[in-house]
């Protein structure tokens, strides 16, 4: 108590001028009818200010939220863009029973939204890291893709987070590819330098396609459902044992920016690999 008493007696002609201030300032705009209204317009000029300001940042934070939505919408809608492309090109067979089909195989997959917390994009073996773990249901060797297409294959996984490989990763990935309602299919491999280009191998020399075309996920394995884009091809070469082609592809995803992603979850992949494990059992016992 002491030295409150002692620091308002030292400090008490501020605490005056202050009171006498706001008391003045009070006089002058409430009395003085010009001084009022600039008063109330500069007040009102602040709060519209402080608004505005937080109006921002809600957008801000709410954006996060209405990206991931986007890219999961975006995964659902391609799926059922390549749905419908497959049931015009069929018209003359049952379209229900394929719609059926289709509506089944899609029933299969969950998609898990998530953020890429770490990426990189300037080495041979570039690296992906995500904020979504064991905890929210990823494994190893589940697909990631975002709303413009593939994105890479989680190699790694903690609990809250997982490690992705992306298809920027010269050594590990290879997905298995194919052009867009024409069959032919092949692997997607990055040899490096440009981000933004990779390159389909093994594709038969008997395939018939053009420049231009789309290369989507050929749905050959559990880890992505087909139809997914891939890239447009942009130059056709020749294999280095002249059997094969090798496409140039423009990868439809923007590696330098991507930010929100999903995992595809395949629900059958525990029973496929019960079964396979079931069928490897079974033939060692009897090799045995």
């Amino acid at each position: 108590m002491r030295n409150l008493l002692d620091f308002l007696r030292k400090y008490h002609h501020w605490f005056i001028f202050i009171l006498l201030e706001v008391a003045s300032g009070v006089l002058l705009f409430q009395y003085n009818s010009y001084q009022g209204s600039v008063w109330l317009s500069s007040a009102n000029a602040m709060v519209g200010k402080i608004y505005q300001w937080e109006s921002e940042v809600t957008s801000f934070f709410s954006m996060s939220k209405a990206n991931k939505e986007l890219a999961l919408r975006n995964i659902y809608l391609e799926r059922q863009v390549d749905q419908l492309r497959r049931l015009y090109t069929d018209l003359t067979k049952d379209t229900t029973v394929m719609e059926r089909d289709e509506l089944q195989f899609l029933s299969q997959y969950k998609l898990i939204p998530a953020k890429v917390v770490d990426n990189s994009l300037n080495r041979e073996e570039n690296l992906m890291t995500i904020d979504k773990g064991r905890a929210d249901g990823v494994e190893v060797d589940m697909g990631v893709a975002c709303g413009n297409g593939v994105v890479g294959v989680v190699y790694l996984v903690s609990e809250h987070y997982s490690v992705v490989i992306p298809v920027l990763n010269a050594s590990s990935s290879r997905i298995s590819c194919s052009i867009r309602n024409r069959g032919y299919f092949g692997y997607l491999r990055w040899y490096g330098g440009d981000p933004s280009v990779a390159y389909v191998e093994d594709v038969p020399r008997h395939a018939k396609f053009s420049l231009g075309e789309w290369v989507v996920t050929s749905g050959f394995s559990s880890i992505f459902p087909s139809g997914v884009l891939v890239g447009k091809i942009e130059q056709v070469y020749n294999s280095h044992d002249g059997l094969s082609y090798k496409l140039k592809v423009r990868l439809s995803t923007d590696f330098g920016c991507v930010r929100d992603v999903c995992v595809i979850s395949d629900k059958s992949i525990a029973e496929r690999a019960v079964l396979m494990q079931a069928a490897r059992d079974s033939i060692n016992i009897k090799q045995k």
